[in-house]
């Protein structure tokens, strides 16, 4: 009886829990078929899962997801049965370079002028080398003009300042990426406080941030990369942000931070946790939407997630692998296995925030080249 009400409309889904916390009255298999049809909330499915005694994962769509979702715009990918749905950020990085590559054309054809792209590299680090190779192949892909500068070891600090202002004052560059880490004897604060705020592509000037964190007022030239694809990951991928409880894992001047004050200009309750916080698990269970940034290989568990939340795992740690060739493989800050048990949504670690930072570091190029022509950035956040 309660399953043909609930069908036909007659009774509330609040009055089905309400009935359901009485005692068994809806067989679990019509649950399911309810809430996968669409006739049941996922709140209120995983309400009357649990009063079944079941493990809580959700029937299909999160209420972390905003509706109704636009056709051909979000990018998860379908999941296995009882997983939570894969965010892709390959997929979404691969739509992000098309639209960069249509706008760069257009201002090359309005206006003569190709974004231009410059990158600093000090040392022979395998894994600076492999990035810096990533930006140049991306850079390439959506028609970008690449200057590389290269160096070794002993640069100088005097060497690394005048390349860069030879950079700040090459018309023909329009940002400029110094790959962190330098050596140890170059001060790392003076050559990126050297980058003139107009070429600040990773959007880290002291003029950027401030404006970033500030209400109204002018927006920044250019945005952290990462934390801006966090933001590009939820908005195409149709999640609501707005209103809802986000937990970031981390502090940090890169991620952390910034993506905080991202996720709360886009009116999210946020809060910031970290080493200090006391019982992590618990302010975790009541977000909406985590974003683990905090580097620790696989921290986060699956009984810290709400069931439904969306989870964006920043993190990119190793963990020993004796059956990969490599004798490891890479992990997240999030136990993927377990957490995608519970969560609605989530990224995977490759293949998730990995692929946009790249893609936001030409968004970045892209908008600095539109300012140097006097044009309007092209916003991150979508007007609500």
């Amino acid at each position: 009886g309660v399953v043909c009400a609930l069908r036909s409309g007659t009774l509330p889904a609040s009055s089905a829990l309400s009935l359901a916390s009485a005692g068994p009255f809806m067989k679990l298999s019509a649950v399911r078929r309810l809430a996968l049809a669409g006739s049941l909330s996922a709140s209120v499915a995983l309400g009357l899962q649990l009063q079944h005694g079941r493990d809580a994962r959700p029937f299909g769509a999160s209420v972390a997801f905003a509706q109704p979702r636009a056709a051909g715009v979000a990018m998860l990918a379908s999941p296995a049965e009882g997983r939570a749905r894969l965010i892709d950020g390959k997929a979404i990085a691969a739509a992000v370079r098309r639209d960069i590559k249509a706008s760069s054309d257009e201002l090359k054809a309005a206006h003569g002028t190709t974004p231009g792209l410059a990158v600093v590299l000090v040392g022979n680090r395998t894994d600076s080398a492999t990035y810096v190779r990533m930006k140049k192949k991306a850079a390439a892909e959506v028609g970008f003009y690449s200057v590389d500068r290269n160096f070794d070891e002993t640069v100088t600090q005097e060497q690394l300042l005048a390349t860069v202002e030879e950079l700040n004052a090459d018309p023909r560059i329009h940002g400029i990426l110094v790959q962190l880490p330098l050596p140890r004897h170059i001060d790392e604060a003076a050559v990126l406080e050297s980058i003139a705020v107009a070429k600040d592509v990773d959007g880290f000037s002291a003029e950027n941030i401030g404006r970033m964190c500030l209400r109204g007022g002018e927006p920044p030239l250019a945005l952290p990369c990462t934390p801006a694809g966090c933001v590009e990951l939820l908005q195409r991928s149709e999640i609501q942000v707005a209103g809802k409880e986000v937990v970031v894992l981390g502090r940090s001047n890169i991620v952390g931070m910034p993506v905080a004050h991202l996720l709360q200009s886009m009116d999210a309750t946020v809060t910031v946790c970290h080493s200090r916080t006391a019982d992590l698990p618990a302010q975790v269970r009541r977000a909406d939407i985590v974003v683990a940034a905090i580097g620790r290989a696989e921290l986060v568990k699956a009984d810290w997630i709400k069931p439904g939340a969306v989870v964006i795992d920043v993190g990119v740690n190793s963990k020993p692998a004796p059956e990969d060739k490599r004798g490891y493989k890479l992990c997240g800050d999030v136990d993927f296995d377990q957490v995608s048990l519970v969560a609605g949504a989530i990224t995977p670690v490759p293949g998730g925030v990995g692929p946009m930072t790249i893609a936001m570091l030409l968004k970045n190029t892209l908008n600095l080249t539109r300012h140097s022509l006097g044009l309007p950035r092209i916003p991150l956040r979508r007007q609500q």
